[in-house]
């Protein structure tokens, strides 16, 4: 439950998987770049790669696999009385109640996380060599897993005895009433990531070309943004896939380039990238997000209020459990967000969707280089596997952004500037 909603948290911003090229060097200099008429023109849409294409399908028998996997590993806890033998023994070693809640935390996540060790090991370690995105080392996929497992366990102590105390104190509105204790919690999180969990998994530094950095930071002054930070990480060490993205909040907020980005693109296709992650800092659409997961969160735990019910009643017996307040329900709680949340990703990528294509939008009214931000996406549908346009299913559940070709066809299209119309968001420009 607790990675479904930091994953609804982070879908529209957070880095795509993959693995690297050479990081740019301190003493780099990239000379200005003199836009020619050549390279004003419209951008063609280029089309899928038969390995991209292969990608995509092997990625979508993925997605049912893990569908299937999130719901049918806590179902297993449940109908063979394991989740509530796990409590026992949780009781017998921590005795008083909150440490009994943070050891069967502790073996249950650490149970998850080795029987879905072979799956996770086969979709982001092997399938990712094996179609040449990734060049992490097995050692390094493996350290990254544990503390992504040692971050689990800490989380489940720090966050579940609230709805599972609140239970037991306010059984008729606990879910109300978590849902607005998450609300700091949630800030927190997002406040805390770029400071205290992303370094755990990569190096992040100042950009090593001064040059760029200030002529990022001179447009992020055009765009109203007092203070910002932007971040290079050593994501090569990982992966050969591009990307940028807006992390943190308050004090914490930075836009990061990974160092692959930043080899592959040239200024102008940067500037634009830069600028469509400025577009979500201007627009807000950190705290929408922050909105949308507190709301989806109320949803799911109502949810849970209303259905978890009868199917204590129907087979608690087998559960070894009556009450939802007993921990040894955390599955059923699991189960049940996982379902809604399947019902309701189309409303929320569509919400991610939207977001992101006024991200766009802000990208290209503050560079107004239409021609840069197609070949940029261009350059990510090649280096990242992507294919150009999807299909109705596949966008539903799928894309928390606008399928690439869409988004090339609108930096064609979209030239307010040049056409004397005014620009959405130029009242926000200095």
């Amino acid at each position: 439950m607790l990675r479904i909603l930091a994953l609804l948290l982070a879908v529209a911003f957070a880095p795509s998987p993959a693995a690297a090229q050479t990081p740019v060097r301190a003493d780099s200099a990239r000379p200005a770049v003199t836009v020619a008429a050549a390279d004003t023109g419209a951008v063609p849409v280029p089309p899928a790669s038969e390995k991209a294409l292969r990608y995509q399908r092997s990625g979508n028998v993925l997605w049912v696999v893990d569908t299937l996997w999130a719901l049918l590993l806590p179902l297993a806890l449940l109908f063979t009385g394991l989740s509530a033998r796990i409590r026992d023994l949780a009781r017998r070693v921590g005795r008083k109640w909150y440490f009994t809640l943070v050891v069967y935390g502790a073996i249950v996540t650490v149970l998850f996380w080795a029987v879905s060790l072979p799956l996770a090991y086969y979709e982001g370690f092997v399938r990712e060599h094996a179609y040449g995105l990734s060049t992490q080392g097995a050692g390094k996929w493996l350290g990254d897993s544990v503390k992504l497992m040692a971050i689990g366990v800490l989380t489940f102590a720090l966050v579940m005895w609230v709805p599972y105390l609140l239970l037991r104190k306010s059984p008729r509105r606990w879910w109300l009433w978590t849902a607005l204790a998450a609300i700091p919690l949630l800030a927190a999180t997002f406040w805390l990531q770029p400071l205290v969990i992303d370094p755990l998994f990569n190096q992040f530094g100042p950009m090593h070309d001064r040059a760029l950095e200030a002529r990022i930071l001179a447009e992020a002054e055009r765009a109203g943004i007092e203070g910002s930070r932007v971040f290079e990480v050593n994501k090569s060490v990982d992966t050969k896939a591009l990307n940028a993205y807006v992390t943190g909040f308050g004090g914490s907020k930075r836009i990061v380039l990974w160092d692959t980005i930043i080899e592959k693109m040239n200024e102008r296709e940067l500037l634009f990238v830069v600028g469509h992650e400025m577009g979500h800092y201007v627009l807000h659409h950190v705290q929408l997000l922050m909105l949308a997961a507190t709301l989806l969160l109320l949803l799911f735990l109502y949810a849970v209020h209303r259905s978890a019910g009868w199917m204590i009643a129907r087979w608690g017996r087998r559960f070894g459990f009556d009450r939802l307040d007993d921990v040894a329900s955390y599955p059923l709680l699991s189960v049940i967000v996982s379902v809604v949340a399947l019902a309701i990703t189309p409303a929320f990528l569509a919400f991610s969707r939207h977001l992101e294509h006024e991200a766009d939008r802000f990208g290209l009214e503050l560079t107004r280089d239409s021609h840069a931000a197609g070949t940029a996406f261009v350059k990510l549908q090649s280096e990242n596997l992507a294919t150009p346009y999807h299909g109705t299913l596949y966008e539903l559940w799928n894309d928390s952004h606008p399928p690439i070709g869409e988004r090339i066809d609108f930096a064609n299209a979209y030239r307010p500037w040049a056409q004397g119309k005014p620009l959405r968001y130029g009242d926000r420009f200095r």
